[in-house]
Formats: structure tokens, sequence, C-alpha cells
């Protein structure tokens, strides 16, 4: 099937209406009662930490100052909250090429490439132009503006651009409408699965079609970020008024990440 924008805005448009199942936000409340899963996030997803090893960071510049001294050869683990007082830090000594590295050493974690490409994406000339016009948007126009120009470092892809977006949209007091959140593969795969049964509800017998297309697992367009967001602080919404949840989208984003509900 060719792409067709008219049912791409017809399937988003469905989506928007009917948000989340029933049987998605009983699964979610299950997860955030528990006390040993989603208790924890109960007032925020700060205390969601990832490991890494500062010693293989050794040759990225700028290092976050509140981050581990990287002679450490042991694994450390630094959380969500950690990593927007490292924004906070950068903001401060005004280097958003120090916040950018705080945000992509939560990202990659232990992955073994990540200082090779957090380095190949700072080494380009417009890095910290890029990094600090993209701050400058969120605040004054919004996500999808900060996203468009992001795009355009080499190298750095969606789901490492939004995770930055993300930490400095957490730091930032205010920002111009909703606060971005991380986009990766993960997720589009919740949201293509979620987008084809929908359509499938709606008798639209080329939604799979289509949601292959529209959330496929990357290079998605600043239209496509736009929609997720939209959807994601719209359905946060009303699981907030359903049950007992926390007003922070962010926590809706970490349990789809974590496969608390997985639409067939």
């Amino acid at each position: 099937m060719r792409y067709d924008q008219s049912r791409a805005d017809k399937l988003d448009a469905t989506m928007l209406e009917l948000l989340l199942p029933e049987s998605a936000v009983e699964s979610l409340g299950r997860w955030l009662a528990d006390p040993e899963r989603g208790q924890r996030y109960a007032n925020g997803s700060g205390p969601h930490s990832i490991p890494y090893t500062p010693s293989k960071w050794m040759a990225v510049e700028p290092w976050p100052s509140t981050f581990a001294n990287r002679t450490a050869a042991d694994s450390v683990s630094v959380s969500r909250a950690e990593v927007v007082a490292a924004v906070r830090a950068a903001e401060q000594s005004e280097s958003w090429a120090e916040a950018f590295v705080a945000t992509q050493v939560w990202g990659y974690g232990v992955t073994g490439y990540g200082p090779y490409r957090t380095r190949q994406v700072l080494a380009q000339p417009s890095a910290e132009a890029v990094l600090t016009e993209a701050v400058s948007l969120l605040v004054d126009e919004g996500a999808v503006a900060a996203y468009e120009v992001l795009n355009t470092l080499d190298g750095l892809g969606p789901a490492f651009l939004t995770k930055y977006l993300y930490f400095a949209g957490q730091a930032m007091p205010e920002v111009k409408g909703p606060r971005p959140l991380i986009l990766d593969s993960v997720l589009a795969g919740v949201l293509r699965r979620h987008a084809t049964e929908v359509g499938r509800g709606a008798g639209y017998e080329w939604s799979e079609a289509i949601a292959k297309w529209i959330w496929r697992d990357s290079d998605w367009s600043s239209h496509r970020y736009d929609v997720y967001l939209q959807w994601m602080h719209a359905a946060n919404d009303r699981l907030a008024a359903s049950i007992d949840w926390p007003a922070a989208p962010d926590v809706l984003e970490l349990a789809l990440f974590g496969a608390v509900w997985a639409p067939e």
C-alpha cells in the first residue's frame, strides 16, 4: 500500500479520541500500586536509574560536573533526577554540550559504542550552537521546533535527540506547549500495535499498513513527534482522571517502555 497522509491523519484522530483501552488502564494501575515494580514512581520518574561505567567515557568532553569521577572503573548508576540536576548545573555554566553528554550517558548506559557516538556528534562544528538553539526553541516555540533543529545533527537520531529534549524540558522552569518525552523504537512499537488495533476496531482495513509506516522504528518526522506528544499527554491526563496516577507523563513513557501494557 502506498502511503496515504489522509488515512494517517484519520488513524491519528481516532487514537487521540479513544486513547487507552480499559485493559491498559487496569494494567498500568496494578503496576503503579506494586511495591516491587512501579510504586517507586508514584511521585514521578526521578528514581529511574541506568548503570554506566564512568571510565568508558574518559575521552568525552565536557564531562558533567555532578557525575562520578571517570577514574572509577566500576559500574555506577545515574537516575533521571540526577541527570536533570546535571542539566541544570550545565545551564548555569552555559554549556549545553555538557548537558548533552549527561543525557547521552543515561541514554546509552553500558552500551559500548555510546561514548564514540557522543564524541562524533559533539565533533561537528555546529553542535554547540544547535544544542543551544534547541533549548531556546523549546522555551519559545515548543518541542516540535526544537526537534527539527536537533534533527540536523549527523549521527543524532530521534531516539537520542529526544532524550536530550526530555531532560532539557524537565530542567527548564517553563517550556512552550507540552513538555518533551522520549520516543524510541520500543515506544513506537507500542503505538504501532495500538494504532493497528484501534484502526481495526473502527473498521479501517488498512490500519496495519498505515501504522507500520507512521510508527516505524526510526526516522520519525517532527509531525509524528507532535502526534506522539499529544497522545501521551492526553492519555496521561485520562489515566490521572481515572485512577491514582501521577500527573507526569514521563511515568507513562517509562511504563510503556517496560511493557507494562503491551497491545496485541
